[in-house]
């Protein structure tokens, strides 16, 4: 398969988790789509991530989650040079939709 057809449908991927308006919508998908462990391993990644912009530090935050040093050090090149989830907690931060 073409990269241009693989990335078509990557695309149709993201457009369909973006039209998604409830948690419950997500859940559903999310749960046809991975497997628990799967589920489990992202929110543990957004997890970390979220303690990292708080300011925790490494040692700190393997203290409090379920994520290999390895991981989390993937995690953070993320958190500092990414995008996504500096997105994704300022959306998810409480008080985030008032």
């Amino acid at each position: 398969m073409e990269q241009t057809a693989k990335q078509k449908k990557i695309e149709e991927l993201y457009q369909l988790i973006a039209s998604l308006d409830k948690p419950e919508d997500c859940r559903a998908l999310f749960d046809d789509l991975c497997t628990i462990k799967e589920i489990e391993n992202m929110a543990e990644r957004c997890f970390a991530a979220r303690l990292l912009m708080e300011g925790n530090t490494y040692n700190q935050v393997i203290a409090q989650s379920d994520i290999s040093s390895a991981t989390l050090s993937r995690v953070s090149r993320c958190v500092q040079y990414g995008k996504g989830y500096s997105v994704f907690l300022k959306k998810s931060a409480p008080g985030a939709d008032e």
